[in-house]
Order: structure tokens, then sequence, then C-alpha cells
């Protein structure tokens, strides 16, 4: 639980190289090509406080769609990695985030179970050249590859900036009190394992 996990993807697609450690202090090395997913990925880690390095060559003259997904896919499993067989962690999180007049929820639960909720979130638009669709392509490829049920709701904002940087906060929060070690719990779960 407390070492670096490796990843190496690659596809037609992308050419990714990840690590991380889940107990970290936030400590980011980003270069995926894409200036918003760099952002969120360093807010990201920041606040979960895993030590999040990834880089990532990717088919961007296409779109960023390749990208913000396979990053997903590789971050969710490490995560995979690191969190199961599930013991002596809280394993349920959630948070509100507030960016100025946006507020975003995120709760979830280390399940071995994967599914995703993203509701009230607008599909349509940009932020620079990021497309804002991609955030829930990026949740999804977390939440399906680390096997984790993930919800985030929006709860209220304008700003399209202030509402994904506070889903991407959200989760981290989220995810960061699900993982916080607990002494007292060996297996959450009355079924023995997960």
């Amino acid at each position: 639980m407390d070492k670096i996990l490796k990843k190496e993807r690659k596809t037609k697609e992308t050419d990714i190289k990840a690590e991380l450690e889940i107990y970290g202090s936030g400590k980011c090395e980003i270069s995926t090509g894409i200036g918003f997913l760099d952002h969120m990925l360093e807010a990201f880690g920041k606040h979960s406080l895993l030590n999040v390095k990834i880089s990532c060559k990717g088919d961007t003259h296409v779109d960023f769609h390749h990208s913000v997904e396979d990053v997903g896919i590789v971050i969710g499993s490490l995560l995979k990695e690191g969190i199961y067989p599930v013991s002596g962690m809280e394993r349920f999180g959630d948070s509100v985030v507030v960016m100025d007049e946006a507020a975003v929820s995120c709760a979830l639960d280390l399940s071995n179970r994967a599914f995703l909720v993203y509701e009230n979130f607008d599909a349509n638009g940009k932020i620079g050249d990021f497309d804002i669709e991609l955030a829930e392509e990026f949740f999804r490829a977390v939440a399906m590859n680390a096997n984790i049920t993930l919800h985030i709701c929006k709860i209220r904002g304008k700003n399209n900036h202030h509402i994904i940087e506070a889903a991407f906060k959200s989760f981290a929060v989220a995810l960061r009190r699900a993982l916080a070690k607990n002494a007292r719990i060996a297996t959450p779960s009355t079924k023995g394992v997960l």
C-alpha cells in the first residue's frame, strides 16, 4: 500500500508512463500535452495527497479524447492495484468542494464494483481547447478501471472552469477520506472481502 506503483500503456493513440504513490504528500509531475488536464491532475494530486507522475504522448492533433480517457484508464488501474484488497482503511468518502459560485459533491465507495453517476453537468462547451464532456470520460475511465463506485454531482455553478475544477477537487478529497487508514477496521465489509 505504501509503495510506488508503476504502469506503462502504449496504443496506436497514446503512449503513457505513470507512477502513483497512494500515501504520498500531493507531489505531482504531470505532462499530458493538454494544459487544462495537467491543471486538473495537479489539483487532484494536491488534494488527494497522492503522489502522481504521468507522461502522456497522445494523438492530440485528432482531439483530446484518447489522451484524457487513457490517462483515466491508467490512473484507475494503478488505484485498483494499490487499493485492493481493502483492509485497514475507511472505504467510504465524501466531499463538497466550492470554487467561487460553483459547488460539486462527490461520494465514493472503494467497493471493488465499478459504477459512475455523473449528474447535472453541461456536456457542451469548452475550457480553452478542452471539451468539457471529456471530464465525464475521465471519471468514467477511473471508476471502471479502479473498480470504485463514484458519484459526482454538480450542485450549482455557471463558470465551467470552476465547475470542472471543483469536480476534480471533490473527487480528490473524497478519495483521500476513503483511503484514510483506520487500524480498527480490518476488512470494511460484512461480507468479509472486497
